[in-house]
């Protein structure tokens, strides 16, 4: 009987302790382009938020799109959820454009901040080339995806299809007046209070929200994450990626250097890490590769120039297609900038290789036999016609081409045969 009685007071007490601690919220800040880091950033924040027993999770959001998958598995996450997921677009003068639609209509609590926008969810796909069909389709299915999700969570049906058919965009107040959102809050704390009492409904079940006298816990990116988050940038990745190419080419061409090969190594891992988190187009890394092998064979081959030419539309075609254009908005491509200067560089780079390539083949041998043609010396025995001659210090055989020369006359080289110099008189 007395270990029941014990059993029932340590629960007793537990249950008192926990009583008087405070409740968490946790709060992840969402600020930039929804990738693979992003979706990884907002699961960690789910995950937390469960081992804490949060009352709720907090996702700050300022985004002007997004890669579709990544934005397909941050929705999917957020509907799985077993914590109340609220979506907040702050601060002021944010937005949740294009993704980030689908991202705040499928919290279970919408909430935006004052001098907000939300809307123009209008994919985009095949590298603005779109053929009708095609488009059609990637519309159809982003329109079919916001439906279900507005219709789970009660939201106006219509307007989130006409974000993604008609990219309509509107105000926080306007979002709220459609029923697009459920609140307006000025900040974090305002939140919280006009959150507190609202049930919501998670996967596990119906959810009672209390939210005043909350502990918050901002929880920021991982290292790796924050690494993840740089490489997403396609135009880090090209960099990345042409630098890592022109790395191994130097130390290729100048075995031994190290330092080249070295950086080139890492851009070059690098680039191809970011390459997995981006939607990157084979046609177009080909078409670099075959850009720079063009170059190499201009330094090897004289093409009066047809290389070089090819191989500058080449690099400018690839560059361009680098990048597929699979997201929610174009905030996933390379700028014309970084196209136009590393092009640029590049066609500097050869045609500089090509120069000092032309000078060495047309540069008169300074060793060897040929190198002796044209070179100075002196008559050390009569040449009549057959004779010895001294050029740089060396003793040759040598044939007169002019008739008999005296020992001690100057003469010139011009021609080699069989190691013995055909000379002249200077």
């Amino acid at each position: 009987m007395s270990k029941f009685i014990y059993i029932f007071a340590v629960l007793t007490l537990l249950n008192i302790s926990s009583l008087g601690q405070p409740k968490k919220v946790v709060v992840i800040n969402v600020d930039g382009a929804i990738q693979p880091a992003c979706s990884d950033y907002i699961r960690s924040g789910i995950e937390k938020a469960t081992r804490e027993n949060a009352e709720c999770l907090i996702i700050k959001l300022n985004t002007p799109g997004g890669l579709l998958k990544s934005t397909r598995v941050i929705v999917t996450d957020i509907l799985q959820s077993k914590v109340p997921i609220i979506v907040y677009v702050a601060p002021s003068g944010s937005q949740a454009a294009s993704a980030g639609v689908f991202v705040t209509i499928a919290a279970h609590i919408a909430a935006m901040a004052p001098g907000t926008n939300i809307g123009a969810a209008h994919p985009v796909t095949l590298q603005g080339t779109q053929d009708s069909i095609m488009m059609e389709k990637a519309t159809n299915d982003a329109a079919a995806f916001i439906r279900t999700i507005s219709e789970k969570r009660n939201r106006n049906i219509q307007w989130s299809e006409d974000a993604v058919r008609k990219s309509l965009s509107i105000t926080e107040n306007e979002a709220l007046k459609l029923h697009v959102i459920d609140l307006i809050a000025k900040d974090v704390k305002d939140l919280l209070a006009k959150i507190d009492g609202k049930e919501v409904e998670t996967s596990s079940g119906k959810v009672l929200l209390n939210t005043k006298n909350t502990e918050i816990i901002d929880l920021d990116m991982t290292i790796s994450q924050i690494l993840l988050n740089i490489l997403s940038d396609p135009n880090l990745l090209y960099i990345l990626f042409m630098l890592g190419i022109y790395g191994l080419f130097f130390e290729l061409y100048n075995p031994g250097a190290i330092f080249p090969g070295v950086i080139g190594g890492i851009c070059l891992i690098l680039a191809l890490y970011s390459m997995h988190t981006l939607p990157i187009n084979y046609a177009g890394l080909a078409l670099i590769v075959f850009a720079l092998i063009l170059f190499v064979l201009e330094i090897k081959i004289v093409s009066h120039g047809i290389l070089s030419v090819g191989g500058v539309i080449s690099l400018i075609l690839g560059s361009i297609m680098l990048i597929d254009v699979d997201s929610f908005g174009r905030v996933f491509k390379i700028s014309w900038e970084i196209i136009t200067t590393v092009v640029v560089l590049t066609i500097l780079f050869f045609f500089f290789a090509i120069t000092l390539g032309i000078k060495a083949q047309r540069r008169k041998p300074t060793t060897g036999a040929e190198g002796m043609i044209g070179e100075i010396g002196v008559a050390i025995s009569d040449l009549d016609p057959e004779g010895e001659v001294m050029v740089h210090g060396e003793i040759w055989n040598s044939e007169s081409l002019v008739g008999k020369i005296k020992c001690g006359q100057t003469i010139k080289v011009e021609e080699i045969s069989h190691l013995k110099l055909k000379v002249s008189i200077v």
